[in-house]
């Protein structure tokens, strides 16, 4: 059946940033769909609630663990935690991510290598310790969360950019390495969705400016990018890999 496709019962996500935003509601589509599901974060209280959140009413289980993505030491105790608790990590899910924009002329080092560490080597750190227990199972799904600033951008968003747009070559190159082992490795690029960074970053001027960008003329919702998510991540999406994958309501099908 076509549903089957989308069917995760017996497979096991880690979805980084999924305490609250995109990463919740992905993390959630998963759940919902037989997964059991980790999430990490920062804040241990934002974890207990999203995952029991996320749990409720599910047959599989949702379990949470405290990881800062800019210290190494965090991110490979996470990965072994995770391949401690399900033997193998089959879905993973880059999300955690960092804006900090600054002008050209104005970017300090350390906030630099901040970005730099959390939204591509951290990255390129979790992927690299899971990826041998998909390889030995011949399957596995990668999902990098970049953003529509990875293939354009705005003033001041230099680092962010940067860092979004690596992130597609990184799943080229990996999805070029894993394919003949049945892992897919794929990039969402999300538009203007409704979480905490942008709200916390953009004028009441420029949300407005996001949303006349869109083809729908508003702001995503979190909840829309489960489905997407759930493409890549699923049977459903076993031929797609080494792409990105634009959720931004249209704003790409603009020439001008």
């Amino acid at each position: 059946m076509l549903c089957d496709l989308f069917d995760l019962k017996g497979r096991t996500a880690l979805v980084t940033g999924g305490s609250r935003g995109l990463g919740k509601a992905m993390a959630k589509g998963f759940a919902e769909h037989g997964a059991d599901v980790m999430i990490c974060s920062r804040n241990e209280e934002e974890l207990k609630v999203a995952a029991a959140e996320i749990g409720k009413g599910m047959e599989g289980s949702v379990e949470y663990r405290l990881c800062d993505m800019s210290r190494r030491e965090d991110t490979d105790a996470l990965a072994a935690t995770a391949l401690e608790r399900f033997g193998t990590v089959d879905i993973l899910i880059n999300n955690a991510g960092v804006n900090i924009p600054q002008p050209i002329d104005e970017v300090k080092d350390e906030t630099w290598d901040q970005v730099i560490e959390i939204n591509l080597t951290s990255i390129m750190r979790l992927t690299r310790a899971l990826v041998p227990a998909m390889k030995k199972q011949k399957w596995g799904r990668i999902v990098h969360i970049s953003s529509v600033l990875g293939v354009g951008s705005k003033p001041a968003r230099n680092a962010y950019s940067a860092t979004k747009a690596s992130l597609l070559g990184l799943a080229k190159a990996s999805a070029l390495d894993l394919g003949p082992f049945g892992i897919t490795v794929n990039c969402i690029g999300p538009g203007p969705f409704l979480t905490d960074m942008p709200m916390s970053l953009l004028s009441d001027s420029e949300k407005d400016e996001f949303s006349r960008a869109t083809a729908l003329g508003r702001w995503g919702e979190p909840r829309e990018l489960a489905g997407p998510a759930l493409l890549l991540a699923s049977e459903a999406g076993s031929y797609i890999t080494g792409e990105m994958l634009l959720v931004d309501g249209g704003a790409f099908a603009r020439a001008l």
